[in-house]
Formats: structure tokens, sequence, C-alpha cells
């Protein structure tokens, strides 16, 4: 058989196997792992690890923030720094405004995405306003293939406990995933109040006001109202060894809880805030950075699979007067545009810090940063593994490469990790079969990514929870979920 491309010689990793082979891609498709394939174009693996492209499931990409900033990065720069980050998918969010349909909301970004991504993409549904009206419209948002929705706990655009567990009994009939920023939202408004009140505005002080407290007790909450409607939740972004422990704790009795973690959560600590000048601002994020102690406790976390992915949390705003400082200079921390970058640096700071340091092994990496966000978010199995008939979304890794890292692709002028030495980079990056990124240089043109059609969250593994209120065997014949 004649393939349109080999890939010869390479160590194959999946999220369950490695093993040396051929990978023959014709048509778009994976169609041959063998030996001794070929094809009109040969790609030499050597010493190289072939695995699944990334899939990051966690960014902010032409998107206005709750202030009404838009995101240094559109659907261009972002899916180019994804591509040299060792992605092939992602799958950013599409923000309902106040008051807007969510026809309204995809219309505005399907402009914003199709001309623009080099690599395959689809989006999630931020719910900001779940009237009567917004949610006759979700089972459309289903059948379009947009199976996955994100609601906040705090900030302006936050939603009630009952508008909760209204969406989540949606996702649920249809077989979606309900996404979470959890942090108790008065908390942190009574902390924030407190601080300036008497004086502290610096950068650094917005470690403070975000305390850990507030994500666990928004953590606890909102696993409760998940075991209500026993529909699947995904706990983004988690910070703190408590919070870690409920996702723990709720997944051991079977509830379809999942959570996610963050590099700079891994990596970075709250004294990055307290640089001299206003150069903490550039680690303004929410929830904050922690402690060293933190950092120690999520690597165990991540070991031994309480977080199902590992995503960037990529929000993009430069550091100057058009991003970080649109408000001013000389602004309180409250008013420093929020979010930090990092969708390029995800996952070779994954595979340096995590692989190469002994952390997690190769099946876990590939689990972290692909597998796994498939099966969540309904792209498996033509996305996130290398089996036959899946899209030859591949990216080809140099273990041994060791860089400094410093600038990256997109459209912010700085990068939080600058200076960090990593060993383990992707050369070689393909979305359905065609080359984004090789040798530093790229490939692919803007539009030549496709949305992706997504379907259900899978679930398997876990057996949800039944709680006897919401039995009609134990509630005398009532079936609250019709």
């Amino acid at each position: 058989m004649q393939h349109d491309l080999v890939i010869k010689g390479g160590k194959v990793v999946t999220a369950s196997e490695i093993f040396v082979a051929d990978v023959g891609v014709s048509g778009g498709k994976i169609a041959t792992l063998g030996s001794n394939l070929s094809g009109d174009e040969v790609i030499d693996a050597t010493n190289k690890l072939v695995m699944p492209g990334g899939i990051e499931a966690h960014c902010h990409i032409a998107q206005e923030s709750g202030m009404g900033l838009m995101s240094a990065d559109d659907y261009e720069t972002g899916s180019i720094s994804a591509a040299f980050g060792g992605n092939s998918c992602f799958v950013p969010f599409a923000a309902q405004k106040v008051g807007q349909s969510v026809a309204e909301t995809l219309s505005t970004y399907d402009g914003r995405a199709s001309t623009k991504s080099v690599i395959d993409y689809s989006y999630h549904l931020i719910l900001t306003d779940p009237n009567a009206d917004v949610l006759a419209e979700l089972p459309g948002v289903f059948e379009r293939g947009i199976t996955s929705f994100k609601i906040f706990m705090t900030y302006a655009t936050r939603v009630s406990d009952a508008q909760i567990l209204d969406i989540m009994t949606m996702a649920r009939r249809y077989g979606g995933l309900t996404m979470v920023h959890a942090e108790n939202h008065d908390m942190l408004t009574w902390m924030s109040s407190a601080l300036v009140e008497n004086g502290y505005t610096d950068p650094k002080f917005h470690a403070p006001s975000r305390p850990a407290i507030a994500e666990e007790e928004a953590i606890n909450r909102v696993i409760s109202l998940a075991k209500l409607t026993n529909a699947p939740l995904m706990i983004v972004h988690v910070s703190t060894p408590k919070g870690a422990a409920l996702v723990a704790e709720a997944r051991s009795e079977g509830a379809y809880i999942f959570g996610e973690t963050c590099p700079h959560y891994l990596l970075l600590t709250r004294n990055d805030l307290d640089r001299s000048g206003k150069e903490g601002a550039k680690y303004i994020c929410s929830p904050p950075l922690r402690d060293k102690n933190t950092q120690s406790i999520l690597w165990r976390h991540v070991a031994a699979g309480t977080f199902s992915v590992v995503s960037s949390d990529h929000a993009p705003y430069r550091f100057d007067d058009t991003g970080k400082f649109a408000n001013g200079p000389d602004v309180d921390f409250r008013k420093i545009a929020n979010g930090m970058p990092g969708i390029e640096m995800r996952l070779p700071i994954l595979f340096s810090e995590g692989v190469m340091k002994g952390r997690i092994n190769l099946n876990q990496f590939v689990a972290l940063s692909s597998t796994n966000a498939a099966r969540l978010y309904g792209m498996h199995p033509f996305k996130g593994t290398m089996a036959i008939g899946a899209d030859a979304d591949i990216a080809i890794w140099d273990p041994n490469l060791t860089k400094v890292a410093g600038e990256t692709h997109d459209y912010v002028n700085y990068n939080p990790f600058e200076g960090m030495e990593i060993t383990g980079w992707p050369v070689t990056v393909l979305t359905r079969g065609q080359k984004i990124v090789e040798n530093d240089k790229l490939i692919a043109n803007p539009g030549d990514g496709v949305f992706v059609k997504r379907g259900r969250t899978d679930l398997s593994g876990l057996t949800g929870t039944h709680l006897p209120e919401t039995d009609p065997i134990y509630n005398f014949g009532a079936n609250i979920f019709t």
C-alpha cells in the first residue's frame, strides 16, 4: 500500500502503549501502523517520539474579558502558538454576553475563527445569561456538536446555584459536560475590598485577595450540585490541595467529577507577584498562584489521576496599556487585566517537568495532553489517539532537545516561563495529515483548521451518584429528570 505520508522509525506513544512502528497516513487519517511502509512523503522519526497532537481544551482566544478587554490573540496568532507548542486542535471559548442569544454568540465566534485558525477547533459555550429562551436554544447547540458549557461562580458573569442546576440538567440530558470556574464571589469581594481600603493595592496583593478557602468552598458546593443532578462536571484550574482532594474524593465515590490544573500552578508561586515595579502584574491570574508546598501536592494529584487534563488557561494580555494596564498604569490589583499566556509552553513544561523529572510517565503525558481531553469533550476516537482510522493529528517530539524558554509565537510580549531550561520539544506537528509546523517553521495557512463537531462526554469508569431523593424507586415514583 502506498501512503500519502509515512512517519518512519519513531517510538509511537499512546495513553496505554509504547512501541516502535512506522505510521502510514492516507486521506488525512492514520491508515497503517506497521513496518517497512512506503509513502509519497517520508518523515524520519528515528530517536523521536510520535504521539497524538495535543488538544488544548482551555484557552481564551479572540474573547472579551469580564472587563470588556479583547484578548491579545486572535484565532490566527493563538492557533499558531498552540501548534508550535505541539497542539493539533484546540477548544477556546465562545462567550455569551448578557442579553445575547446563543445563535448570536456562535455566529460572532464563527466569524472570528473560520478563516484564521491553522489547527482544528471547536468552542466551549460560556453561559452568562441562562434564561428560559437561552436554555431552549441548547438542544440545537448539541446538534451542532458543541457539547460543553462553562459557567462562573464569581465575576459579574457569575450564575446562581439554581441556574447551575438548570444548566447541568440540560447538559446531562444530552451527554454534555459543564465546566466551572469555582471561587466564592462574596469571599473574594470582601477580601479585595478589605485590602484596598487599607492601602494594599500592589499586584502582589492579588494573591491574598483570593484565599484558598474561597476556591475550596466553591468546589465543595458545585460538586454537591453535580451530585444532586448526577451530571458530569469539570472543575477547571484547580489550584489548592483541598480543592484537589475534594475532586479525588468525589471521583472515588463514582461521581461524574473531573478536574484540571495548569502549568503555572505547578511551576510558579505567589512570590512571582512580588517582583519589582509592576512586573508582578504579569503573574496575575485567577485563581492566583499559590506556594511551593501546594505545587508538590498538585503534582502528586497529577500523577495519581485526580486531574484528567493539564491545560494552559491561556488568557493573553500584553504587558502594556493595551492589555494588563488598559485601565491605567497605577490602578489597584483589581483593575489589572487578569490572566497569563501559556498555550505554547503547556506541553513542553509538562514533558520537561513531568516526564523528564519522573513525576509522570509517557503514557500519562499523552493522556493528560490529548487523549483525556478527546474523551471528555466528545472527540474520541477520531482525535486524541494513534489508532487506525483516527485523524492523523500527530506531534513528533525530540525528547532530548533542550532549549531555554524565551519568545513565543503568540501576540503577548512576555513569557511567564522565560529563562526556564526545558528538555523535550515538538519538532513537527500535523493536523489531519497536513504539516502545520516543521523545524521551527510554520507550514500551514490561516483557515486550514476546520470546526470539529463533537459528541458525548465519555463517562466510562464512573458510576454516577444516585441520591434517594431523586431516584423514582425511593422517591414514591417521582421522576424529575424526564
